[in-house]
């Protein structure tokens, strides 16, 4: 498989073999349950649709509970799909997937959604230094954004200006990061450095490309 459904849970830090200290992020991955195949011949293009994290019955729609009966697994939260294959990746619907897919030491991608900030000043959001002092009057312009065009030409504002708005909840790809350790008998995996998204949050786990 190239990559697997997981949970954030938290950060914590690790010795390694030489006694530095290293930051970890702890994820749960998995485990994760196969709820179908896609073919060419059938869908027009591979992959294998993967689902996470147990949901109640009352909470599931109708069509989702005929999908997950089909597949022979009760209600999911999360189901995703991951077109990239190894050598010999033949699954099979209803199989477990979980951390002992992964190695200790290998590099893998994280996906993840952002901590949402709600909406934000220019000052947060892209860093601006504001006016800094409160000379010549300018004494409640001190997180203003200032200038953010001409008038007579273009008579517009441009695309892409850096101006206030909502900061955050927006998906993010973490590459090249390390599994420090593998817990396979609690599916827990430890990265290092951190990852996008609060605890809690869904990741998805790839092998690094």
């Amino acid at each position: 498989m190239s990559g697997i459904i997981g949970k954030k849970i938290g950060m914590t830090s690790v010795f390694d073999a030489s006694g530095k200290n290293i930051p970890v992020t702890v994820i749960e991955a998995g485990p994760c349950v196969v709820t179908q195949i896609k073919t060419k011949q059938t869908d027009g293009y591979e992959a294998i649709q993967v689902a996470f994290d147990d949901k109640k019955d009352k909470h599931t729609t109708k069509a989702l509970k005929g999908h997950f009966a089909k597949a022979g697994v009760t209600p999911k939260r999360i189901v995703r799909e991951f077109t990239r294959f190894e050598v010999g990746h033949q699954k099979k619907v209803g199989e477990l997937l979980d951390a002992s897919i992964f190695i200790e030491g290998e590099f893998i991608d994280v996906v993840g959604t952002t901590k949402g900030k709600g909406f934000q000043g220019v000052v947060k959001r892209h860093g601006f230094r504001g006016v800094g002092d409160q000379t010549h009057g300018q004494h409640n312009r001190l997180r203003a954004p200032g200038s953010i065009g001409a008038s007579s030409w273009p008579s517009r504002v441009f695309k892409g200006m850096r101006m206030a708005g909502h900061m955050g909840h927006t998906r993010v790809k973490m590459i090249n990061l390390k599994i420090v350790k593998i817990d396979k008998e609690n599916n827990i995996i430890l990265v290092k450095g951190s990852i996008p998204g609060p605890n809690g949050s869904y990741v998805i786990v790839e092998r690094w490309s």
